[in-house]
C-alpha cells in the first residue's frame, strides 16, 4: 500500500487530519490499533474551541455540531468567599461550543468513510521505519495480515502510550512532566445539568467541576486522591460529596441519578520537545498532556493539526517545506502557553496534600483578584477561549 500521509492512530485529531488534507487533495492511510466501536466508545471532553470550530467547519464536518452544539458564553467559579462569572463574550467577544468528543469523533468517522479514504484498525505491532530517510514506510499486522504502508511523512497522532514519540532518538527526545497528586473521579449522567454554564468549585473539600454534553446528559467531577477506586464510591456518596463542593444554590436544585459511567483520570503535564523529527510529526497526546482544568486536550491537539496540514498543503501545493521545517517551533509556542494555563488554573482550584494555611489563603487571595479585576479576567477568556493560531 502506498499513500503521501501516513497517520498513527484514529482518534479525532488522526481523522480530522486526515480530512483536511483530502480537502486539499492528499491523501493519507489512518492506522489505529483499537477497532471503530472501541474509538468511538471513548468518554471524553466536549468542550470545542473557536480554533476547533473553523477546523471542523473546513474539513467539512461542522453540520451536527452547529446544529446540536450548545454555545458556551462563560463559566462560573466558586470559591469560599462566593461564586462569579467570567463572561467571554464581554471579555472576548468569542464563545465556545459544547459538543462530545464522541461526538466529534462520531462525525468525522462518517465522513471518512464517505470518502473512500482506507483505514486500518486492530494494527498491532506498528512500527515506522526509515524516517529519517526520504522513503519512509509503516508496517503492522492486522487480522492476522502483515501490512507495508510507503508514504512522504508519518504524523502520530497515537497518544501518550503510542508508538510513534518513541522513534524520535533518546539523544534528540527531551521530555517535561509533572503528576499531580490527585486525580477527578469523574461521573457520566442522564440528568439536566445544574447551571446552563459550567462550575468550577474551590472548596475546603477539593476542587469540583458540574459541565454538561447536552441538555439530558451531566458530566459531573469531584478531586479524589490518586489511591481511590471508582468502585469506593457508591453513586449516593459521590453526590453528596459534590453538594458539599459546590454552592448551597447550586446543590439544592442538582437533579441525582443513576451513573451510566464512572472512572478516575489522573492528573498530569507533559511535553516532549521536539514535536518532529525527520519524516515524523507528533500531534496531540502523543507529544503533550494537560490537566482536563481548562479542557485544553482536545482542543492543544487541533492546533497541532492545523499547523500541520497546513505545512504539508504548502509542501504539496506550493512546493514549500518551510512549515514542515518549522512545525516542531511553532506547534510547542502554542502548546507551551496552553501547559501554563492548565497548571494555573488546577494551582488555583485544587487542594494538595501539603497545602499550607498560607498556601490556602494565596488561592483565595488570587480568586478574589479575579472576580474583581478586568484585566485578569479578560486574560483568563482569552486563555480559555482559546489562543489564536
Amino acid at each position: 500500500m502506498k499513500t503521501q500521509v501516513a497517520i498513527i492512530g484514529g482518534g479525532p485529531s488522526g481523522l480530522l487530519l486526515s480530512m483536511l488534507l483530502h480537502r486539499n487533495g492528499i491523501d493519507s492511510v489512518v492506522i489505529e490499533r483499537q477497532t471503530k466501536e472501541h474509538v468511538l466508545s471513548r468518554i471524553r471532553a466536549g468542550l470545542l474551541e473557536q480554533g476547533m470550530l473553523q477546523m471542523m467547519e473546513e474539513a467539512g464536518v461542522a453540520g451536527r455540531m452547529q446544529a446540536e452544539g450548545i454555545p458556551h458564553d462563560g463559566v462560573n467559579i466558586s470559591f469560599p468567599n462566593g461564586m462569579f462569572q467570567i463572561n467571554f463574550r464581554e471579555r472576548t467577544g468569542k464563545q465556545l461550543i459544547i459538543y462530545g468528543q464522541t461526538e466529534v469523533t462520531k462525525d468525522l468517522y462518517g465522513a471518512h468513510g464517505q470518502t473512500g479514504l482506507p483505514a486500518i484498525f486492530r494494527a498491532e505491532d506498528v512500527k515506522l521505519h526509515d524516517i529519517d530517510a526520504d522513503t519512509p514506510f509503516v508496517t503492522c499486522t492486522s487480522n492476522d495480515e502483515e501490512l507495508r504502508i510507503d508514504c512522504d511523512f508519518v504524523a502520530g497522532c497515537d497518544g501518550f502510550h503510542g508508538v510513534s514519540r518513541n522513534h524520535i532518538p533518546e539523544s534528540v527526545l527531551t521530555e517535561y512532566e509533572k503528576i499531580y497528586p490527585f486525580g477527578w473521579l469523574g461521573v457520566l449522567s442522564e440528568t439536566p445539568p445544574v447551571n446552563d454554564e459550567l462550575i468550577y468549585a474551590n472548596s475546603e473539600r477539593g476542587f469540583a467541576l458540574c459541565s454538561m454534553r447536552n441538555p439530558g446528559l451531566s458530566r459531573y467531577y469531584v478531586q479524589v486522591p490518586l489511591t481511590d477506586d471508582p468502585g469506593d464510591w457508591s453513586d449516593e456518596t459521590f453526590w453528596d460529596e459534590l453538594k458539599r463542593r459546590i454552592p448551597a444554590e447550586s446543590a439544592a436544585k442538582l437533579v441525582t441519578g443513576p451513573s451510566i459511567e464512572k472512572s478516575i483520570a489522573p492528573l498530569r503535564s507533559f511535553v516532549c520537545e521536539p514535536m518532529s523529527w525527520k519524516r515524523l510529526f507528533l500531534c496531540g497526546d502523543a507529544a503533550h498532556i494537560v490537566p482536563p482544568t481548562g479542557a485544553k486536550g482536545l482542543n492543544t491537539a487541533a492546533s497541532d493539526v492545523h499547523y500541520l496540514s497546513t505545512a504539508l498543503i504548502d509542501h504539496y501545493r506550493k512546493g514549500d517545506s518551510s512549515g514542515l521545517q518549522g512545525y516542531s517551533d511553532r506547534a510547542l509556542a502554542r502548546v507551551w502557553k496552553a501547559e501554563r494555563f492548565s497548571w494555573w488554573f488546577s494551582s488555583l482550584l485544587h487542594r494538595y496534600p501539603d497545602q499550607s494555611a498560607f498556601d490556602s489563603k494565596m488561592q483565595i487571595a488570587d480568586l478574589e483578584f479575579l472576580r474583581t479585576n478586568e484585566a485578569a479576567q479578560k486574560a483568563f477568556a482569552e486563555n480559555y477561549v482559546g489562543l489564536p493560531y
